[in-house]
């Protein structure tokens, strides 16, 4: 069945949370870590909005193809996609999270400590534009991973290209907002945020980017993707 105009919106997100489950059935097996993860990340009370596992194996994939070594991730919430791109890390990789909540950063490092992978992630807490500065040393990062509050991408994005070099990769999740992010005079913070993030992509001649749209467990969004050339 495809969607038609007979269609509500939620027969249609019933079916692209199917077709997301087929496809993670199919080239996901079972994983009982990250099902873990996720069990106690819903157990806590974290809200349920980390990437879906396809979107997950995607960051692996991604992080895995740059052979990357060392990995920035803005935005930690429970871990779960921490422990997927950590896990395609080589030996002696790393990978600094940051994450603005302390219940959320407690209860990330026992997912990521479960994981295996307490030796290769550092969870680091407090506000990002606090934290940002101190890792400043710690750079030249492969991949950054931009998944916090909407509203400060404008922030994050020159503190990532602070933190690149040519050959790093920059992505900004949900930054389709169900296609509100085309409303010029919106009053969302959120979608204001990933306006002028898209501007700041734009002007800035350092980098190739585009944006993907994605539908599937999460809704009706979508990432982009700077490639830092210079």
């Amino acid at each position: 069945m495809t969607p038609t105009q007979t269609q509500t919106q939620t027969e249609i997100q019933d079916q692209w949370t199917e077709v997301d489950r087929y496809i993670s059935d199919l080239l996901m097996p079972s994983d009982p870590v990250l099902e873990a993860a996720l069990e106690a990340s819903a157990a806590a009370g974290l809200p349920t909005i980390q990437v879906s596992p396809t979107q997950g194996k995607l960051l692996h994939i991604l992080a895995r193809s740059l052979g990357a070594r060392k990995i920035l991730e803005i935005g930690t919430l429970g871990g779960y996609s921490t422990i997927w791109m950590a896990r395609a890390l080589p030996a002696g990789g790393r990978l600094i999270t940051l994450e603005y909540s302390p219940k959320h950063a407690e209860v990330a490092r026992a997912n990521i400590a479960r994981a295996g992978l307490a030796s290769v992630v550092e969870v680091r807490v407090g506000r990002a534009l606090d934290t940002l500065p101190q890792i400043a040393a710690e750079g030249p990062f492969d991949l950054i991973f931009i998944d916090a509050d909407k509203s400060g991408y404008p922030d994050y994005f020159p503190w990532a290209m602070k933190f690149s070099r040519p050959g790093s990769v920059i992505i900004g999740d949900n930054v389709v907002r169900k296609g509100a992010v085309i409303d010029a005079v919106s009053s969302d913070a959120d979608v204001q945020g990933v306006r002028r993030f898209y501007e700041l992509l734009a002007a800035e001649p350092r980098v190739s980017a585009t944006a993907i749209q994605t539908v599937g467990s999460k809704g009706y969004d979508g990432f982009a993707m700077a490639l830092v050339i210079a």
